[in-house]
Order: C-alpha cells, then structure tokens, then sequence
C-alpha cells in the first residue's frame, strides 16, 4: 500500500483541527475505555461531525466460551438529555408539547407531528438545569420542586444518549409564559393539556407512540403522581 505524502494528507475538522463547534479529538471517544476487561478497543473513525457525531469503532469482544470476536459498530453521540411531565394531580392533567418531527414522518408516522413530554439535550447544564429551560420554552412553565424518576439509555444499540427523567408539579399560575420554542431553532410547538385517562387513551390507539411520553405517563399511574398509592 502506497502511503500519501505528509503535505498531501489534509488536516481533519473535529479531529485534527477545531470544527465549526470548536472540538478536536473526536475520534478519541471510547478509545482508552478499559472497565470491562472482555472489551478491547483498536479504532474509532469519525464518519460524520456536522453538528452531533456518527462514529465507527473496531473493537474485539470476548465471549462467554473465551473466544474474542471482531466487531464493528456505528454510535450516534448527540449527547445526554433531560424530559420533565408536568402535571396537575388535583385536575389529573398532563402539559405536553406537539410538534413536528421529521424522523417519524419519514418512518411512517401520518403527520409526523407527535405529543411529547418536554425535552431537550443537556449542552452544558446539569440535567435538573437542563429541562427546567425546556419546559420553561416550550410550555411556558416556570418549574419549582421537581421529581428524579429514572434514567433510560434509549436506543442503545446505535445511539449513546442517556435521557434523565422528571415530574414535576405545575399549575395554571406556574405558566407564566405561552411556550412555543425557539423560533430561530426552527421550533413550532403547540401547548397542550390533556387529562391523564385522555392521554392514557391516545397511547393505547397509538397517537402518543413518543417512547418517553409513554413511559413517563405509564409511571405516572403505576407509581407517580396519579397513582392510589399517592392519592
């Protein structure tokens, strides 16, 4: 194999030189991990960086019969995230947003716009930070004592996002603004407020199909807010 002269070979954005984010070393995420010894890493390609980051990692797992086996796998890192359900537990009612989703209307949604809990990525904030802006932008709810649930990997056979889950009261005076979204980042949500048994009936026809949403208010009566035990 002929390698290319050192002059040739240009520089790579968010690897050998700053992206448009700024970032270098992408291509060193997982590179060094050793807390299971039945893993071992020997690349990581970066395949994408526009905005979140698609990589390509070789590694050797080890077997239960001791035999180590080549694999390659493509990750999506777009980061963590934070979902919140408001709720009135004295009118038994839920705030959700809807709003258009372009990877459900390509998959088979009729309409892709779905109804959802608030949500959004961490950036730089803690979790708790994180969604107190979002349901602060996209409901307009100001939230005060807010609930840990859980914490859920999503999708982890391709996606690295681990989503941070919360419930948190509100009221009609907690809304102290109309929600929405940002504009600018192309957001369009409409506001609004179901009673929990609504709700509960549009997951079992399928019209809330948004996998937080259901598990969040699925939680909700099991063991959250509306269920006997808290009542």
């Amino acid at each position: 194999m002929t390698t290319a002269p050192a002059s040739t070979v240009r520089p790579v954005p968010g690897v050998d030189v700053p992206d448009a984010r700024g970032r270098t070393g992408l291509d060193r995420a997982g590179a060094d991990l050793d807390r299971n010894p039945d893993v071992r890493v020997l690349d990581v390609e970066v395949l994408a960086a526009a905005w979140h980051v698609l990589r390509r990692t070789t590694l050797e797992v080890r077997g239960r019969d001791g035999r180590w086996q080549r694999q390659q796998r493509e990750t999506y890192d777009r980061g963590n995230g934070a979902t919140v359900l408001l709720y009135d537990a004295g009118r038994r009612t839920v705030l959700l947003a809807r709003q258009f989703r372009w990877p459900v209307y390509v998959n088979g949604h009729p309409d892709g716009m779905l109804l959802e809990t608030a949500a959004g990525l961490l950036d730089d904030d803690d979790a708790a930070t994180a969604v107190r802006r979002e349901a602060a932008e996209e409901l307009g709810v100001v939230i005060g004592a807010m609930e840990p649930v859980f914490e859920v990997y999503m999708s982890p056979g391709s996606v690295t996002e681990r989503l941070h889950f919360f419930a948190a009261p509100y009221t009609l005076l907690s809304r102290a603004g109309s929600g929405g979204g940002l504009a600018d980042e192309g957001e369009d949500i409409e506001v609004c407020e179901l009673t929990v048994e609504e709700a509960l009936a549009q997951v079992a026809d399928g019209r809330i199909c948004d996998a937080k949403t259901v598990m969040l208010l699925q939680w909700s009566v099991l063991s959250g807010p509306f269920s006997p035990q808290r009542s």
